[in-house]
């Protein structure tokens, strides 16, 4: 839709920060007085018929603006705020250097295009009986120049959109309003509301056009009225009212739209943590998870278990530096490369080095690095394959010999942080019946009590030692010693916790 074009006028003190003298051709885009800063009321029967006149004699001279302190004509000072409620006329720029202003709580912007700039508006009072400030924009684009952030309510005439008649030559009114709008009575309403989206709108309209009102609020206005029963105090209540409705509308659609983006949030998390493949393996799986993030299911930690075709069963557990949405999904980046990788045949060092290329194309940073563990359980469930790429060692127990970590002496670098790095594998001999725990530093890095003292892997080891010997296994074990881990730190955990238990019996 065509956007009417206003007259040249000068630029209010709203805009500039002081209130030069107006010319004549400078439009009537002021702010009302309140209550005894300006003339009586203009009936609305005089305000329709000065509509009606302008726009069968469009070349006829506009009255020149009055002066709403003094009542002199051609001395107004255009875009200033007279809401002073003080009789005196005192303006007060947007600086707020007058002396003699008094505050307000509400600012409305009214748009109609009255061409004998008579006021449709009543004397406005707010709840505390300060004065509501009135802005008039007579077409759309004062109305962007004069919305500003404190302006709380919008009221439109719907008038506004009705066509003018045209000039002859084809040329519309000397204002450029109303142009082409004829075919949407409610084209004019559906502008501004794209113009001032967290804005309340009342729409005006006469008595004899409720159904427009009516349609009005279904496009999206909070409510309408009838321009020809305005008084002060009802107006004074519609403002007040569509205000705070459309500030309970606001809030309701953000609550609304926070619940769908969590909803979504924790459907994507959850599906993105790994489903074990463990078809024909007699291993026993379990697996703990504690994201460093509040209200979040994900973090930079991974891990996952696979069995190959051979029997060998394949389990890993990593960690990328920090705990953010960023290292969520770089973590998950690597662990369905590592699972693609291992079904395919890899492991040991070959594997390793190739996550590394992963790591370092799909990184948003090159310091950024990652850390992980990979053991490969032969089908006989006696011996397993170890590799550490700066990561802690796995711990390891079994009936009637304590909790132990594994060797950690040929421990490699973490991935990333060496080109063209080696990852040793080192062969450990487990037994007939075993426990064997894989965990991500978030486990041994939280605090003993007040002091700076952390559990580290020692602590961790004789922790497990003691739920062992109380009788938790698997989930239990797990579950118990993450809560344990928090309880000595005395809260929730900086980093991520991933905690990955493999069990075989004999």
């Amino acid at each position: 839709m065509p956007v009417p074009v206003p007259r040249q006028r000068a630029i209010p003190a709203v805009e500039c920060g002081q209130a030069p003298a107006a010319s004549p051709d400078s439009g009537p885009s002021t702010e009302q007085a309140p209550p005894g800063d300006r003339p009586a009321e203009t009936p609305v029967t005089q305000r329709e018929n000065a509509r009606e006149n302008a726009r069968k004699n469009p070349t006829e001279k506009r009255e020149k603006p009055t002066d709403t302190s003094t009542g002199t004509p051609g001395t107004s000072t255009p875009g200033t705020d007279t809401g002073t409620g003080t009789g005196t006329g005192t303006a007060r720029t947007r600086s707020g250097r007058a002396e003699n202003a008094v505050p307000t709580n509400l600012t409305v912007l009214l748009i109609e295009d009255d061409p004998a700039g008579s006021a449709i508006v009543p004397d406005l009072l707010d709840q505390a009986g300060k004065p509501i400030r009135v802005r008039t924009a007579r077409n759309l684009t004062e109305a962007g120049r004069l919305l500003t952030d404190d302006v709380h309510c919008i009221l439109l005439d719907l008038a506004l959109s009705s066509p003018a008649p045209a000039r002859a030559g084809g040329e519309g009114t000397g204002d450029g309003e109303g142009a082409g709008e004829g075919s949407d009575e409610l084209a004019v309403l559906r502008h501004v509301l794209e113009l001032a989206p967290r804005h309340a709108v009342l729409a005006l309209t006469s008595s004899s056009d409720a159904e427009r009102g009516a349609e009005a609020v279904a496009v999206g206005a909070q409510d309408y009225l009838f321009r020809d029963e305005l008084d002060g105090r009802l107006l004074s209540r519609a403002i007040r009212y569509a205000v705070e409705r459309k500030r309970s509308d606001s809030a309701e659609r953000r609550l609304a739209e926070g619940r769908v983006r969590a909803q979504e949030n924790r459907r994507l998390e959850r599906g993105l943590l790994p489903t074990p493949l463990l078809a024909g393996s007699p291993l026993r799986f379990a697996a703990r998870y504690r994201p460093g993030r509040s209200r979040a299911l994900l973090g930079g930690d991974f891990y996952d278990v696979v069995r190959t075709p051979d029997g060998t069963v394949h389990a890993m557990i990593g960690d990328v530096c920090g705990h953010g949405p960023d290292e969520a999904a770089l973590g998950v980046e690597l662990r369905i490369a590592w699972r693609a990788l291992t079904l395919a045949g890899l492991c040991g060092d070959e594997l390793l080095g190739t996550l590394q290329q992963v790591l370092e194309h799909e990184r948003s940073d090159d310091e950024i690095f990652a850390t992980l563990c990979a053991v490969d359980i032969s089908p006989d469930g006696r011996r397993a394959g170890l590799c550490l790429a700066g990561h802690p060692s796995p711990l390891v127990a079994a009936p009637g010999v304590p909790a132990r970590l594994l060797p950690y002496d040929n421990n490699g670098p973490a991935l990333g942080l060496l080109p063209g790095a080696r990852w040793p594998r080192m062969q450990v001999e487990l037994g007939a019946e075993w426990s064997l725990m894989l965990y991500t530093d978030g486990l041994i890095e939280g605090h003993v009590g007040e002091g700076r003292e952390r559990l580290g892997q020692d602590g961790m080891v004789e922790m497990v030692r003691r739920q062992r010997a109380e009788g938790l296994r698997g989930e239990e074990l797990l579950r118990a010693a993450v809560n344990e881990v928090r309880e000595l730190n005395g809260g929730e955990l900086a980093d991520d916790v991933a905690v990955v238990l493999l069990d075989r019996t004999a």
